[in-house]
């Protein structure tokens, strides 16, 4: 089975600064981009499977759906004001492939501010043809991700690792952190590790501060089972930490 994050025929990396590795932004991101794959792949899936008319299941589902939104939506943020900036300045050759990342960034952005008036009417409505608007709004959002998650990582992290240190890279995820409540952060954190395979849950979680760590150890494997039996009743819990 080939691994999602191989480049298409005709796609063609940005140029990779000579020198030493410096940093391991290219594991850290696909580790937070499989979650986004999950996330948006589930998307449609879950608003079409709720019953016209039923607005306490629209208002659960919506409201997972919206912080899933803010989550994207705050990864992109960090990466516009930490990550292509310093690539810029430090990897002059990589200007294409960088204003092709950020017009994909903005291709979400749009997606989700239109996405956002249809899902909170759909909350209050549970209305069959708001339903059928959102499901796929979110389809062509997850549409782009594909392209844009696997892209983003074979052809502009291998050059990000080479210019930006491990303190930087780790100020991309300090962003998401510090947006967020951590009650948030700890059950969300479980989709996280889910969607990673053994062996790379362990690496990312030892990126995330102790204080959270600790919190999801208490807490947040809890909560996150209870969201995942929400969402999905009856499919089998997927194993985290």
């Amino acid at each position: 089975m080939t691994d999602f994050f191989t480049m298409r025929p005709g796609e063609t990396a940005a140029p990779v600064p000579s020198g030493p590795v410096l940093c391991t932004g290219s594991a850290s991101m696909r580790r937070i981009h499989r979650f986004f794959l999950w996330a948006y792949g589930e998307a449609p899936g879950l608003v079409r499977f709720v019953e016209p008319g039923d607005t306490a299941r629209a208002a659960y589902v919506g409201e997972v759906l919206g912080n899933f939104d803010k989550v994207l939506h705050v990864h992109h943020e960090g990466e516009d004001l930490l990550m292509y900036p310093r690539l810029a300045e430090r990897a002059p050759g990589c200007a294409l492939h960088i204003e092709q990342m950020l017009a994909q960034h903005r291709q979400v952005t749009q997606r989700l501010e239109s996405i956002e008036p249809v899902r909170l009417r759909w909350m209050e409505t549970a209305d069959e043809g708001v339903r059928a608007d959102l499901a796929d709004r979110y389809e062509e959002l997850s549409t782009v991700l594909q392209v844009h998650l696997r892209r983003e990582v074979t052809e502009v992290m291998p050059a990000v690792d080479r210019v930006m240190t491990e303190k930087e890279g780790k100020e991309i995820g300090k962003h998401g952190v510090e947006t967020f409540d951590k009650k948030f952060l700890v059950g969300y954190l479980g989709m996280v590790l889910a969607t990673n395979p053994p062996g790379e849950r362990e690496e990312f979680f030892k990126e995330i501060p102790p204080p959270v760590r600790l919190a999801y150890r208490l807490v947040g494997r809890r909560l996150y089972r209870k969201q995942y039996a929400t969402l999905f009743p009856g499919r089998v819990i997927p194993d985290t930490l």
